[in-house]
C-alpha cells in the first residue's frame, strides 16, 4: 500500500469538527486505560524512564493528541504518523506541551504507512491511539493492527469509528436511504480496499479477543444543534454527496434533500446525532473494572 492508496482530508474540515470530537469521545476508557499501565508500573514504565510513549496513527491536524495528553499524568512523547506532510506539520506545531500533572510532553512526527507497522516497530510504545482512523481499514489491516499491538504488549485506544447510525430531528422521508446509501459507501472497495466502514468496530472486538486482549467499547457520538451549524452544513454535504455518489440514482432527490437540510441547519431548526464508538483493547485478561 502506498501513499496514494488512503484518502486525504483538508486541514479546514478536520479542525472544523475538533470540538465536536472532543465533547463526544468517551473519557471513561481513560480509567481501566491508567489502572492498566498502574499494574504494570512496577516492572518499569513502558516508555521507559523518559515517560510514555504514545503513537497516534493517522494523526490529522493532531486533536487526538491535544484532547490526550492533557488527560495523562507523566511525561509523554508522541509520535504523530500520517502520510500527509501538511497534516503532520500542523500536527506537530499544536501539541500541548505539558501534561495532566504538569510534567512536560513532547512530539515528532513520522510520515509513512501506518499499516506497515509491526511489533518491533512498536517496542518500547505505551499507547497506541487514533481517532476517526478504524472505519478507513480493511479487514487485513484491523487484524495486522491487532497482531503487531497484542504481540508488543501494548493497549489501543481508538477513536470515534462510525458506526452506521444517524439521528436527525426534524425526521424526513429520505432519511433512511440517504444513510443506507452513506454506509454502503463506507464499505465500498477504494483501489482494491474493501473498506470496513460501520463494520470496523466489530471486526476489532473481533481482532483484539481473539488474541487474547480485554475490549471495551463506549459510545461517542456527535451531537450537533445551532451552535455546530458551520460543522453540520459541512457533514451533511459529505453525507449526501458520498450517498449520492454511492448511488446516482437518488440525484434528483438527493439535490432537494440536501437544500432543505442545509435550510434547516441555517434557520436553526436541525439537529443530527451522528453515532460513534471508542474502543479500548488491553493485552491480557480483563481486570476486575476494566469492564
Amino acid at each position: 500500500m502506498n501513499a496514494t492508496d488512503r484518502p486525504r482530508f483538508a486541514p479546514r474540515w478536520l479542525e472544523l469538527r475538533e470540538r465536536a470530537d472532543a465533547a463526544a469521545r468517551a473519557p471513561e476508557l481513560l480509567h481501566p486505560l491508567l489502572e492498566w499501565m498502574s499494574a504494570r508500573a512496577p516492572e518499569g514504565p513502558p516508555g521507559g524512564k523518559g515517560g510514555l510513549v504514545i503513537r497516534d496513527l493517522g494523526c490529522g491536524t493532531g486533536s487526538m493528541g491535544r484532547w490526550l495528553a492533557v488527560r495523562l499524568p507523566g511525561p509523554q512523547h508522541w509520535v504523530l504518523h500520517d502520510l500527509d506532510p501538511l497534516l503532520l506539520a500542523h500536527a506537530g506545531a499544536r501539541m500541548p506541551v505539558t501534561a495532566a500533572d504538569g510534567t512536560p510532553v513532547d512530539a515528532t512526527t513520522r510520515r509513512g504507512d501506518l499499516a506497515a507497522l509491526t511489533a518491533a516497530d512498536l517496542a518500547g510504545t505505551s499507547l497506541v491511539t487514533a481517532s476517526a482512523l478504524l472505519d478507513l481499514l480493511t479487514r487485513d489491516e484491523v487484524e495486522a493492527l491487532a497482531d503487531a499491538c497484542v504481540d508488543a504488549g501494548c493497549p489501543v485506544l481508538l477513536a470515534l469509528s462510525v458506526a452506521g447510525r444517524v439521528e436527525l430531528t426534524p425526521p424526513d422521508p429520505l432519511d433512511t436511504e440517504i444513510a443506507d446509501a452513506f454506509n454502503d459507501h463506507q464499505r465500498r472497495t477504494d483501489q482494491g480496499r474493501a473498506l470496513l466502514g460501520p463494520d470496523a468496530i466489530a471486526a476489532a472486538v473481533a481482532a483484539f479477543e481473539r488474541r487474547g486482549a480485554t475490549v471495551v467499547v463506549r459510545p461517542s457520538a456527535w451531537r450537533l444543534d445551532c451552535a455546530e451549524s458551520a460543522l453540520t452544513a459541512e457533514w451533511l454535504r459529505g453525507w449526501v454527496g458520498a450517498a449520492h455518489a454511492q448511488r446516482p440514482e437518488l440525484a434528483p432527490e438527493a439535490v432537494a434533500y440536501l437544500r432543505r437540510r442545509l435550510e434547516e441547519c441555517a434557520a436553526g431548526e436541525l439537529s443530527v446525532a451522528v453515532h460513534h464508538t471508542d474502543l479500548l483493547a488491553l493485552p491480557g485478561p480483563a481486570s476486575g473494572s476494566a469492564g
